[in-house]
């Protein structure tokens, strides 16, 4: 893919400095353009400037498909990597789990503190006599 890239780019460099080359000089685009023969000189220009715009659009049609097809490779490739790299974090926190989780079952808080949540279910369980009910009684 690297060279088939390099290839194609260089095909744009050299495609890019005959047209610049065809601009600059009007002697060497006349010259260029009556080879085709057809007697007339605006002819002769507006053929050869068809022929280089069509030759322009197909070079910047393979770039954008090789640079494509290279970033898509390149983006393929990394994914694996990622995807390897982030096995071998599992692997690795694997190992060092159980010790940790040792570590972690003999060592208790010297004091626990209640959570939201099971302060919210001991309020449930018994209502307090000063909290009224959130729905008034209806008579």
């Amino acid at each position: 893919m690297f060279a088939l890239k390099r290839l194609v780019t260089v095909a744009v460099m050299v495609y890019l400095l005959l047209a610049l080359l065809f601009f600059l000089f009007p002697a060497v685009r006349s010259s260029v353009a009556g080879l085709n023969g057809s007697g007339s000189a605006v002819d002769d220009e507006r053929s050869f400037f068809y022929v280089l715009s069509i030759i322009g659009a197909v070079v910047l049609a393979l770039e954008l498909v090789v640079e494509n097809l290279d970033s898509s490779l390149l983006r393929r490739e990394v994914g694996k990597q990622d995807g390897k790299i982030n096995e071998l974090k599992a692997k690795l926190y694997d190992t060092h789990q159980p010790a940790a989780s040792a570590t972690a079952a003999t060592h208790s808080p010297a004091v626990s503190y209640p959570t939201a949540a099971a302060a919210a279910a001991a309020a449930e369980r018994e209502p307090h006599p000063t909290n009224p009910p959130a729905t008034p009684t209806t008579y």
